[in-house]
């Protein structure tokens, strides 16, 4: 009998345990596109399940990665349909001018790439980051192809991960999120850099 799942993975053992490989691929193509979901708890829970035996590894991947991209094309779309006139019918209320939010926009189209990349791996960003990209009008091929390749490292490290440590890998997981704080800052840090330089060019134009 395969050893039980280890630590806050547990509660997902049932789920796992009847529906298998629907359970990782419905879980996260829910929780790309803003739901509430375990989405990364799931992936590290099939992987160790993987490295048991009870499911195929590629199999996993390969579904976790379909549905990433799959919700967060769902959540470009909801940005991409009602965003827009949302924001520009309400952003006023929270100081958000139409020229603010072309400003916002015209950031994003530069440099979206890199933050639909690394939103992947940050709690929250993850969730928001095809609505966002869908509002501020980020041409969808190249949405689609950051999106794929923050969805192909992400599911490949934790999958990878979590295969590979099996009963070791809360203790893993949870090294690894002490230090999100710091690479929320230092994203932080290259963002605002960003923008100031943006901000400089846009003044010595005018």
């Amino acid at each position: 009998m395969s050893p039980p799942l280890p630590g806050p993975l547990a509660h997902l053992e049932p789920l796992l345990g009847h529906y298998g490989y629907w359970a990782v691929g419905a879980v996260v193509f829910v929780e790309d596109f803003g739901v509430p979901a375990p989405g990364e708890t799931i992936l590290l829970a099939a992987g160790v399940y993987a490295g048991t035996g009870r499911l195929n590894v590629v199999a996993v991947a390969v579904i976790a990665f379909v549905a990433a991209v799959a919700g967060d094309n769902l959540g470009y779309l909801i940005g991409r349909v009602g965003g827009r006139p949302f924001v520009h019918r309400w952003g006023r209320y929270v100081f958000l001018t139409p020229k603010r939010f072309e400003a916002a926009e015209a950031f994003f189209t530069r440099h979206g790439g890199k933050i639909v990349t690394v939103a992947r791996f940050v709690e929250g960003l993850r969730q928001a980051n095809g609505v966002i990209a869908g509002t501020t009008g980020m041409h969808w091929r190249r949405f689609l192809a950051f999106n794929a390749l923050g969805a192909a490292l992400w599911v490949g490290l934790w999958t990878t991960l979590a295969y590979l440590a099996g009963s070791h890998i809360t203790a893993i997981y949870d090294e690894i999120r002490r230090y999100q704080l710091y690479v929320l800052l230092a994203v932080a840090v290259l963002l605002a850099a960003f923008v100031l330089r943006h901000v400089v060019r846009r003044r010595r134009e005018t």
